[in-house]
């Protein structure tokens, strides 16, 4: 989950749609601006992919939640 400084979520979301292992992005209501998924194969790019996110300047904070399927 992401959240943006007022006024720049266009800007943010188009940001975040041209980084590289995302797989999608939603812009939301609420506590937060937008909802980020990915589908990673292992920590390390989850750890990158957050540090690009946490890069651009209209971010001001998120939060990880690392999900699991159940079978």
């Amino acid at each position: 989950m992401v959240n943006v400084l007022p006024g720049q979520e266009k800007v943010t979301y188009n940001e975040l749609r041209s980084i590289d292992g995302i797989k999608d992005v939603y812009h939301v209501f609420g506590e937060y601006d937008f909802v980020v998924i990915m589908d990673v194969t292992d920590m390390g790019i989850l750890n990158d992919i957050v540090d690009n996110i946490r890069g651009i300047g209209s971010v001001t904070a998120t939060q990880t939640i690392v999900g699991a399927e159940l079978q």
